[in-house]
């Protein structure tokens, strides 16, 4: 079942939830056997990635991933996929939707963002950001980050373009 991403109640002060740092007691090992699997529709607007990746962080320390994982993998992987999809997928278009899907388990991670967009070369867009030609660029570093924090990255079609990013457990 997919939850709409709500506008926060005036009630809720200061922004997005945070995410605590993870303690030695939530490094408790999960049940075996149990998988939680998340989807959201989200109007594809950048407002809503830090509350997204809060989310997917919290899930990542209840699932006792580590630490590292759950403060730099995860939010920096998914912030450049979902970025990428609300401005360059759906082309910050107003009006234009999001679908995100994460399953976590005991051994990995798997995100998927899926926009409206037409798709893309996965293998052509990745540029080399220590390549003298972009040292300069302002963008173009994403698909790269994503590549060396998630251990797969794919690229297919569904309803609009999806991108699977995979981080298993060490």
């Amino acid at each position: 079942m997919a939850y709409p991403l709500r506008e926060p109640a005036d009630a809720e002060v200061g922004g997005p939830p945070r995410v605590p740092a993870p303690t030695p007691g939530d490094r408790a090992a999960p049940a075996a056997g149990l998988r939680l699997r998340l989807e959201l529709d989200v109007p594809s607007e950048v407002r809503f990635i830090e509350r997204i990746v809060a989310m997917v962080q919290r899930e990542c320390v209840s699932f006792a991933f580590p630490a590292r994982h759950c403060a730099l993998n995860v939010p920096v992987a998914l912030s450049e996929a979902l970025s990428n999809a609300i401005l360059r997928g759906n082309r910050n278009r107003p009006g234009a939707q999001l679908w995100v899907r994460a399953c976590i388990d005991e051994r990995e991670l798997v995100l998927e963002v899926e926009d409206e967009g037409e798709g893309f070369d996965l293998d052509a867009c990745v540029n080399d950001p220590a390549d003298p030609r972009n040292l300069e660029r302002e963008d173009g570093r994403g698909l790269f980050l994503m590549r060396a924090l998630m251990d797969r990255v794919e690229q297919f079609r569904r309803r609009g373009n999806v991108v699977r990013l995979t981080l298993r457990r060490p």
